[in-house]
């Protein structure tokens, strides 16, 4: 029997992102979410309305170091682990974001541009980062423009550095702190993105066979979203449980 996967394609998931209009008056009053990096997942933008960019800082690859990409209504854009990134609202900026491994980077794999002092370890990165999900909303804001003009001080000093040593030395305090997840997040892999490619093996082995019994097994799903205006990195998110 043909192993079934019935999460979304590929095991990607979906949320719909407001980016936050808080201007940061240590950056000139530009408006935007917190910038941040993810260690094992790619991210994707689909720009439903508005505009603005993102601003990216990677070490390597054809496009290393400072750039900015314009977003508006229809850009896709799309980046890969380790791509330090920023969004910038520039009026009404709305985002359906596209996640690699079920969600993960909004589950965890992800680490603030938080100046050295607080990336020593995990409870000192979570004393500045956690937003306390019983907290009144007004304090749930409070923390979370808090860690993003936290995050913006550290990001700054990186994005103005003289060559690679800053940059690397981030990486290396990023992934010291998410070592100790690692088991959980190579749980969520192998139930998420391994097992849509292994389906997908199994049912071409089956058609080579002449057997697609297992088309039998068609099913659909709906979801709304599970809760709305969520305070994320970037913005005010709605999510899904299960997509």
């Amino acid at each position: 029997m043909v192993s079934g996967f019935s999460g979304l394609p590929g095991g990607v998931a979906v949320s719909h992102l407001s980016v936050y209009d808080w201007p940061a008056e240590a950056d000139g009053g530009v408006c935007g979410g917190t910038p941040h990096m993810h260690l094992t997942c790619s991210e994707g933008y689909v720009v439903t309305g508005g505009h603005g960019a993102v601003q990216t800082l990677t070490l390597s690859g054809t496009t290393s170091g400072y750039e900015v990409t314009p977003l508006a209504a229809g850009t896709v854009a799309w980046f890969t682990p380790g791509t330090i990134h920023r969004l910038v609202n520039e009026g009404d900026l709305r985002i359906t974001v596209l996640m690699q491994n079920s969600g993960l980077p909004e589950a965890g794999d992800a680490v603030l541009t938080l100046p050295p002092e607080y990336l020593t370890d995990p409870e000192t990165y979570a004393s500045v980062t956690v937003i306390p999900a019983d907290a009144p909303e007004a304090e749930q804001e409070r923390v979370a423009r808090a860690r993003r003009d936290l995050a913006l001080e550290g990001y700054r000093a990186l994005r103005d550095a003289e060559g690679p040593e800053a940059l690397a030395a981030f990486h290396r305090a990023a992934a010291a702190l998410v070592r100790p997840r690692l088991a959980e997040w190579r749980e969520r892999w192998e139930r998420g993105a391994r097992a849509a490619a292994s389906a997908t093996g199994e049912q071409l082995d089956r058609l080579e066979q002449g057997d697609f019994s297992y088309l039998a097994d068609a099913g659909v799903r709906a979801e709304q979203p599970s809760a709305y205006g969520k305070f994320g990195m970037c913005g005010r998110l709605d999510v899904y449980k299960g997509a």
